[in-house]
Parts: structure tokens; C-alpha cells; sequence
């Protein structure tokens, strides 16, 4: 009895499997879908969608309180000042910012090192386990140092305190409301806080303790003390130096229209 042949599948004769594989490849037709369709109303979809709008909504409000805490705490508009002086003293004088951390509070550092650059300051990070292998070369009289810290007592930080040049001014970035509390500042003359507090601890609005607001809100008052010592020190002349500074990529070229 002969066998009935069994219907064809649809080939796509221009698509081999690999260049390795003249075969040619079936094509899937358009009805069948790979996986079904997502629907955010699935409870474990809608359960990650309110998961992750609760990040975005605390750290919006952390962000929110830092602007509150910026525009009415004496601490920390004082401090904003005196870091913005300190960076256009040691600017002036030829020096640069050094920003000085470990880990995220690192990473941090570096994209404040590199907005600054683009603004056309001095300024250079130096990685605090790397400072006592030889990196404290880069440090100089004539600059300043800021730290960043969320807990204001990261040992590899205080590390580095005991090796800085006498007088060198120093600026801490941290949980801190008060400098008397942060061991990076406490006892050293001319001290500058630039606070950055949280409303609650990240393990209690994520039931876990990774930097997450608190490293929002330190890029954030990096951003704020990069574009307001920029415009103390170049006054009118910030978005032209930014434009020479950053010819590359979609900026750049946005820049030049």
C-alpha cells in the first residue's frame, strides 16, 4: 500500500542555515509565535511593573528631598559654597579636584570626574585602594580632595587621610548631616560637608541594601556642584567650552547645529 506523502513545509530558498550549511532553512509562518504575547496584567508582570515603579517613585523623592534639604539646611548650602569656592581657588591657583572612592561610591566618582572635565575644570579621580600603591603621586599642594562616602568612615578612604599634603582642603560627600559625625572630617580644620542623606535605608524601601537611592542622589550633587563651579568659573562661557570640549558622538554634533 502506498504511503500518502506528507505535506511540505513552507522554504525560504534565499536564507541557507549557515554559511557552513547550503540547506535551506524553514520558514516559520507568521501565525506561529514563538512565545505568547506578555500581558502586564499577568500577576507576575504586574507584580515586576510595581516593583520597579516603586524604584523610580523613591528615588524621585529622595531627589526631591535633597533639593529641599539644599535650598533650607544652612549645613548644606554652606558646604555647597565652600566646595564650589575651593574648586575655583585651586582651579585658578593651577590645581585641580582630585575625587577620591571604592566601589560604587567610585563609579560615581569617575562620572563626576568626567562631567567636570567636559566643563572644562581640573580635575582627576584617584581610587582610594590604588592611593597608598603609589597613586598618591597625582596630589599636589595646590589641589583639593573630595571624597565620596555614604557611610563618611570607608576604610580604604581613611587610608588615604593620614598621606594628604598639610592644608590640602577636603570635601566629603556623605550620609552626614553634621561634620563633627563623619569620620573623614571630624578633627581636621576647614572640613567641607556636602551632605546626601536619604529619607529611609535602601533595605527598607527594597528589602535589600544595595546603593540605589543612595547612589542616585550622590550622582545628582555631583551634577549640582559640576555645572555650579563650571558656571562660577566660566561665567557666560560654559556651553562653548562644553562644545570644544565634546566634538564627538550625537552631543557633539548637536552641539554644532
Amino acid at each position: 500500500m502506498a504511503l500518502s506523502a506528507l505535506p511540505s513545509p513552507e522554504i525560504d530558498d534565499a536564507r541557507p542555515i549557515s554559511p557552513f550549511d547550503s540547506r535551506p532553512c524553514l520558514k516559520r509562518k507568521r501565525s506561529e509565535a514563538l512565545t505568547p504575547p506578555l500581558s502586564a496584567d499577568d500577576p507576575g508582570n504586574a507584580r515586576t511593573l510595581d516593583r520597579a515603579i516603586k524604584v523610580l517613585s523613591t528615588e524621585a523623592t529622595a531627589l526631591a528631598h535633597t533639593t529641599c534639604l539644599y535650598q533650607t539646611n544652612p549645613v548644606a548650602k554652606r558646604g555647597l559654597v565652600e566646595a564650589v569656592d575651593t574648586i575655583e581657588r585651586v582651579n585658578t591657583a593651577g590645581g585641580k579636584l582630585i575625587i577620591c572612592g571604592v566601589g560604587k561610591s567610585g563609579l560615581i566618582g569617575m562620572k563626576t570626574v568626567a562631567t567636570m572635565k567636559s566643563l572644562g575644570l581640573g580635575t582627576s579621580f584617584l581610587h582610594a585602594a590604588e592611593a597608598v600603591h603609589g597613586d598618591l603621586g597625582d596630589v599636589r599642594p595646590n589641589d583639593a580632595i573630595m571624597f565620596i562616602s555614604f557611610s563618611g568612615r570607608t576604610v580604604e578612604l581613611l587610608n588615604v587621610l593620614p598621606h594628604l599634603p598639610t592644608g590640602i582642603p577636603v570635601i566629603a560627600l556623605t550620609n552626614h548631616l553634621d561634620v563633627s559625625t563623619c569620620p573623614l572630617l571630624k578633627k581636621r580644620e576647614g572640613a567641607i560637608l556636602l551632605p546626601a542623606p536619604i529619607p529611609e535605608p535602601e533595605e527598607t524601601s527594597f528589602g535589600v541594601c544595595a546603593p540605589t537611592t543612595s547612589t542616585t542622589v550622590a550622582i545628582a550633587i555631583g551634577d549640582m556642584l559640576a555645572i555650579a563651579a563650571a558656571d562660577r568659573i566660566h561665567e557666560n562661557r560654559t556651553a562653548k567650552i562644553f562644545k570644544k570640549n565634546h566634538p564627538g558622538g550625537a552631543i557633539g554634533a548637536r552641539c554644532d547645529d
